[in-house]
């Protein structure tokens, strides 16, 4: 498959540009700076882009099969929340003007349900620094949830992802959709490399079309 994928410099984004290509498939990779993309070869097409820009998404991902977006602002960025949700809703437009049906987002797992009618963002135990960027990711799910023309899936990461089995592909994993998978310790865990197994996999076998999912060890 063709994939176009946002955000592929970034810590998630290389991890899925990895699966993608040790799978077989053609990755157009588009960065803000393609020098910062690690994995080059000749299943890579490297593409420079602004995401806040909706004709520059349209015109990188047109003819891609599926747009992953693994978009982030960056954790450290003051203006998170508005720039998280300006570049998601571009990256939104643009790949609807493309003409590709099928949009895959890395969200958070900020919106993820801990008890009933509760998100975690909203808990108050959820670390502070980076309630601005959950708090987007939440608000974005909530506007994808009514687009009716993309074929689109939300995935929210376990909550220790950035924490987790760093290096290490399982290939196994669990999946829910509104509230997290806990392991039988109560955590909440999965490693960036089998997180991009759960993305390819969507890519190649789709389960999730218009819902949001979450997995984890």
């Amino acid at each position: 498959m063709n994939i176009a994928l946002i955000g592929a410099s970034g810590f998630v984004g290389t991890a899925i540009l990895k699966e993608a290509l040790d799978r077989g498939h053609h990755v157009t990779a588009i960065s803000r700076n393609s020098g910062n993309v690690s994995i080059i070869n000749d299943n890579v097409t490297l593409i420079e882009a602004d995401v806040l820009d909706p004709e520059q998404v349209t015109k990188a991902v047109k003819g891609a099969d599926v747009v992953i977006s693994a978009y982030n602002p960056g954790w450290s960025n003051p203006n998170i929340y508005e720039e998280f949700l300006k570049g998601s809703a571009s990256i939104q437009e643009g790949t609807k003007k493309s003409g590709v049906k099928r949009y895959i987002v890395i969200g958070g797992a900020g919106s993820l349900e801990v008890a009933p009618g509760v998100q975690a963002v909203d808990a108050e135990d959820f670390p502070a620094a980076i309630k601005p960027g959950a708090s987007a990711a939440r608000d974005y799910q909530r506007i994808l949830k009514e687009d009716e023309d993309l074929d689109w899936t939300f995935f929210s990461p376990a909550f220790e992802m950035h924490q987790g089995t760093s290096g290490v592909r399982t290939g196994n994993y669990r999946t829910g959709l509104d509230n997290p998978v806990f392991d039988e310790n109560g955590r909440s865990i999965l490693s960036v490399e089998d997180l991009a197994l759960v993305i390819i996999d969507e890519v190649e076998n789709p389960k999730h079309i218009k819902e949001r999912f979450t997995a984890a060890y």
